[in-house]
């Protein structure tokens, strides 16, 4: 894991600005995460605590979350404990990959107490635990874990708490000279691989807090000072923990992320990554590292959590559209039949004097063949001969206008197949805010049974928040990645004269070009987000569509989002994610 105990050692330092600040706020975003409002020091700071299993981490964190409408449990514990409580201390346990926070907090009798934090980063066993210290009991933790799962650590409330498993490493701020060489020279057991007895393995094995990243690092500089300096190679590579160690004692450090030239692969560190070949990128804190590292991976994961019922119910419709299409298909097929029937009517009708009551069939001649065959026309013996030829006309009848129906009813369900195909297309970019408002809108068109609608009536109905782009040549460039910004786009914030733009065809946002001044450049820019925010996102020469947005109408009871346009011209563009990155993006 990237996130090893040198690290954590840094975010714990920058975290001392969190000391001596209130908690004002408390939340839980998602189910792993919690995010603190601190005032410290004169500023207001926001405190991610991630559990995730993927993504732990603790930073100083400028993202905003969208929380949901009721609190969960251990939030609320939280903040009946945390909320308006003092940081008192941040400290590292050891070089472990565990933080604490000490919390002084006056409780509902106005009593003095003290609660402890603990933030373990520990991969899939990641935890965050409220922690009475006076009894060392349990209140609470985002995760739990029963005797089923562990029956060393239980983390259930009322259980004792139990530190991690000991590792019996040494501290690597700790250690001197001498005993580093004891450490690296001494010899290893008889059934040890020879990967074991790599230098990077034996530090590893050897100092807590060092993952293989940083092990690697250090014996790619001694490497370097041994070929220059002609030194041995304990001593080199003494000299090259040292200077990491010196570094991490001073707190002087360096983050940087650093992206492998050939994998494209990227790693982050306190300290400059010599030892991977590629392009680094320093950042002025911790925290800013680890935002710019974690921050859409982990944002991506918790979309993916939050759109799973989603996109299950799109896909289930969608199917359901397809296959209503396919029945009513057939029956337009079978309506073809229908003058048959008005033929058969017209023949009995011409033919009444040879039918009798209780005839089963007649055999007369089908004036409308060229041969003028002889034809048999099956009667129900129970209806007189007039009825027998109105039961044909009827059948016509009820056919001719089953079909206008059936035809209106398969352009509905064109639509709506293209509308959900809309909406899947917009949560395979959707940020947080985004699948709420597209929830929102399934819930307002019928799809999604609204559970807290009195609560969302009390919801302030805010502008929705658009991506801004800059163009080349410094033109605002508006996307809208859902229908409620769509909307929102095209027909209340756009100008008459402003430049509309859409895949042709293709499900896909709306794009809009401030102002009618601007070059080429600029609209093969808009073009290329059109493209890309749409479901010909990986496809190329993807055909876009651009006109003044006077030209461009929405429909009297037309689905969200859903528009016709007029003197519209195409442009053909291949989707660029490097160079969609590259353009400064803002929220509007």
């Amino acid at each position: 894991m990237a996130l090893d105990g040198l690290v954590l050692h840094a975010i714990v330092h920058e975290l001392q600005a969190c000391v001596g600040g209130r908690i004002n706020k408390i939340h839980q975003p998602s189910e792993n995460d919690i995010l603190m409002h601190i005032r410290a020091q004169g500023q207001n700071l926001k405190l991610l605590l991630s559990a995730n299993p993927t993504y732990p981490r603790v930073q100083l964190t400028e993202q905003t979350q969208i929380n949901p409408m009721d609190a969960p449990m251990f939030c609320m514990l939280l903040r009946k404990h945390c909320e308006n409580g003092i940081i008192e201390t941040v400290e590292q346990i050891g070089m472990e990959r565990v933080i604490r926070f000490q919390i002084r907090h006056r409780d509902e009798l106005g009593d003095m107490s003290v609660k402890h934090i603990l933030v373990e980063i520990m991969g899939r066993h990641s935890n965050i635990i409220l922690l009475d210290p006076a009894t060392g009991a349990i209140l609470d933790g985002i995760h739990h874990v029963t005797p089923a799962i562990s029956s060393y650590r239980i983390v259930m409330p009322g259980s004792t708490y139990v530190n991690p498993p000991a590792q019996d490493k040494q501290n690597p701020l700790d250690t001197d000279a001498s005993e580093f060489r004891e450490v690296m020279e001494q010899e290893l057991a008889e059934d040890a691989t020879p990967d074991q007895n790599k230098p990077e393995q034996r530090l590893v094995a050897a100092f807590s807090g060092l993952s293989p990243l940083i092990a690697k690092e250090i014996v790619f500089r001694s490497k370097q000072r041994a070929i220059n300096q002609e030194e041995a190679d304990t001593t080199s590579l003494w000299q090259a923990f040292n200077e990491i160690m010196t570094a991490v004692r001073n707190h002087h450090y360096e983050p940087v992320i650093t992206e492998q030239e050939i994998s494209g692969k990227l790693f982050f560190a306190m300290t400059p990554l010599t030892h991977i070949a590629g392009l680094s990128t320093t950042y002025p804190t911790p925290s800013a590292c680890l935002e710019h590292f974690y921050g859409d991976k982990a944002e991506r994961d918790t979309v993916k959590q939050r759109v799973a019922d989603l996109l299950r119910f799109l896909h289930n419709e969608s199917n359901k559209n397809v296959k209503k299409l396919e029945k009513l298909q057939e029956t337009v097929e079978d309506s073809k039949d229908a003058d048959k029937y008005r033929i058969l009517g017209e023949l009995l009708t011409a033919s009444l004097h040879m039918i009798k009551r209780g005839d089963k069939e007649v055999e007369t001649v089908n004036y409308y063949d060229e041969d003028q065959a002889l034809i048999k026309i099956t009667l129900d013996p129970l209806l007189h001969p007039s009825e027998n030829a109105q039961r044909y006309f009827k059948k016509y009848t009820k056919m001719k206008n089953s079909t206008a129906i059936v035809e209106e009813q398969i352009e509905h369900t064109h639509q709506e197949i293209a509308y959900l195909g809309s909406l899947l297309q917009q949560l395979s970019v959707a940020s947080l805010s985004d699948i709420e408002e597209i929830r929102d809108e399934l819930m307002e068109q019928g799809y999604v049974r609204d559970r807290n609608k009195k609560q969302r009536k009390k919801k302030k109905k805010d502008k929705p928040a658009l991506a801004s782009y800059l163009s080349s040549e410094g033109i605002p460039i508006y996307v809208g990645k859902n229908n409620t910004q769509n909307e929102y786009l095209t027909n209340r914030l756009a100008s008459s004269m402003d430049t509309w733009l859409h895949t042709k065809d293709i499900p896909g946002s709306h794009v809009v070009i401030r102002g009618d001044s601007f070059s080429e450049a600029t609209l093969t820019e808009a073009a290329q987000l059109a493209a890309y925010f749409s479901q010909a996102k990986h496809s190329s020469q993807v055909p876009v569509d651009y006109t003044v947005i006077k030209h461009v109408h929405k429909p009297n009871g037309s689905k969200p989002g859903f528009v016709i346009y007029v003197n519209q011209k195409t442009l053909f563009v291949t989707p660029d994610e490097n160079q969609i990155k590259q353009m400064k993006v803002t929220i509007k």
